[in-house]
């Protein structure tokens, strides 16, 4: 499987840019999946549904079915949060995995970058960065800037850049 990141700031565009790319590339034929970093606590159930019941009650993984979907939930619980490579491992194989988040790992990413957030860019203390997405022309760059919504041309870039175009 390919890989390429989505990084930036909070409130940059990166979950609006994946959405976008999510369509194009698949659009193209491509199977994509995504993994998505929180940096906080998230509940994909409720309490009092069944499936939070097992998991309170100390289950270590509890595998959520229905003809639509399922999902397997894992309790890390006091342990170390695990590498992005074994999530990577979780995941059924596609043609491309774009990753929004997990700015410090060492795969190469797009910066979404937007005026508004006021903070400095990614790129330029980090090499893994190999492009920006921006919605204001930024100067000086070292790698390719593409306007933020030209998400046909953000897709041929990582498209080319992992060998799929």
């Amino acid at each position: 499987m390919k890989v390429y990141g989505i990084v930036g700031w909070k409130n940059s565009g990166k979950t609006t840019l994946v959405e976008r790319l999510v369509i194009e590339i698949t659009g193209r034929g491509f199977s994509v999946s995504t993994v998505k970093h929180a940096h906080h606590t998230f509940d994909v159930d409720h309490e009092g549904k069944d499936s939070f019941r097992h998991r309170s009650a100390g289950a270590n993984e509890v595998l959520l079915a229905s003809r639509n979907r399922w999902a397997l939930m894992h309790e890390i619980r006091n342990n170390v949060e695990p590498p992005l490579n074994e999530f990577l491992e979780k995941l059924a194989p596609v043609d491309l995995v774009l990753i929004e988040g997990y700015k410090r790992d060492s795969h190469a990413k797009v910066e979404a970058h937007r005026a508004e957030t006021k903070q400095g860019l990614l790129s330029s203390e980090d090499e893994t960065i190999t492009a920006v997405a921006s919605n204001y022309a930024v100067e000086g760059l070292s790698v390719p800037q593409f306007d933020l919504d030209d998400v046909a041309g953000i897709a041929s870039y990582i498209l080319k850049e992992v060998g799929l175009e």
